[in-house]
């Protein structure tokens, strides 16, 4: 390769530098929307409700207990 070829072999990775530049400038160029604190939390109930555990009858306890 003769210095004139390298000449604009480097001309050309300038452009391409350059359109490189501007691609990651377009890509990276300004930062994400801020994610607020409440919106990185998950809440969900450790166990499923057990709809049996809170049908307590005060009748139905009398009845097997004291009856």
């Amino acid at each position: 390769m003769t210095h004139e070829e390298k000449a604009q072999v480097s001309a050309a990775e300038a452009g391409s530098e350059g359109a490189q530049d501007a691609a990651r400038q377009a890509r990276f160029g300004k930062l994400p929307e801020r994610v607020r604190p409440e919106d990185t939390v998950e809440e969900r109930p450790a166990v499923a409700p057990d709809p049996a555990r809170d049908t307590y009858n005060a009748d139905e306890w009398l009845i097997r207990n004291v009856g």
